[in-house]
Order: C-alpha cells, then sequence, then structure tokens
C-alpha cells in the first residue's frame, strides 16, 4: 500500500484536538474557535453567530462542531443560521475536524465552527 502525505493549501487544517484544546498549525488554541479562508479566530459559542453567517460568502458548508458528542442546535439558532441563508452540517467536534480536514484537502470552499471536546 502507498502512503501519501496530505498537503493542505492555503486554509489551515485542524492538527489535533483534546479536552479543551485545538492545535492549529502547531499552535495550541484554548477553547472554542472557527477555521475560515481568513484564519483561526476565538469563537464565543453558539451565542455568536455572526461569525456563521460572515463564513457563507467564502464557504460552501459551515461545519458546527458540537462538542464530544453530537447535539441538535436550539431551534432559535437553527433558524437564524437558515434566515441568514448559512449552509451547515452539524456533528460532534470530531467528526467536525475530521470532515473539515478532508474536504481542505480537496480544496473545497469549508468553514469550521468548534467547540471543544
Amino acid at each position: 500500500m502507498e502512503v501519501n502525505e496530505i498537503k493542505f493549501t492555503g486554509q489551515l487544517p485542524v492538527d489535533a484536538y483534546g479536552p479543551g484544546f485545538f492545535r492549529i498549525a502547531g499552535e495550541v488554541v484554548e477553547g472554542a474557535l472557527m477555521l475560515t479562508e481568513d484564519g483561526v479566530m476565538p469563537w464565543a459559542g453558539l451565542g455568536d453567530l455572526q461569525p456563521l453567517i460572515d463564513a457563507k460568502d467564502s464557504a460552501d458548508v459551515v461545519f458546527i462542531g458540537m462538542g464530544a458528542d453530537i447535539a441538535p442546535l436550539p431551534k432559535d439558532v437553527v433558524a437564524k443560521l437558515e434566515a441568514a441563508q448559512v449552509p451547515f452540517e452539524v456533528m460532534g467536534s470530531a467528526s467536525a475536524c475530521r470532515t473539515y480536514n478532508v474536504l481542505l484537502s480537496e480544496d473545497r470552499r469549508v468553514a469550521l465552527a468548534v467547540l471543544p471536546v
């Protein structure tokens, strides 16, 4: 079997994650974060939807990681994202990070808003 290294061009991938942190480009970031074509930024969580709304212009989908387990978004959050026409997928944070990285490696336009595990 041949193993090929994944190359990422431009946007930063998630290198690793653990209890309360993510490692992005070799740097540890504690707490919730958002990754877009503009880079990594802290995210205040589900009460802070503006970064997700802003990402819709540069991403075909925003992956929302809900922590250790998948959990549904509150109905008011869903309503606000849908009203703003934000394309999103909700999953556990580990799955969101993996899916984001896979699509990023395919040069897809993606963003990630993720709560720590």
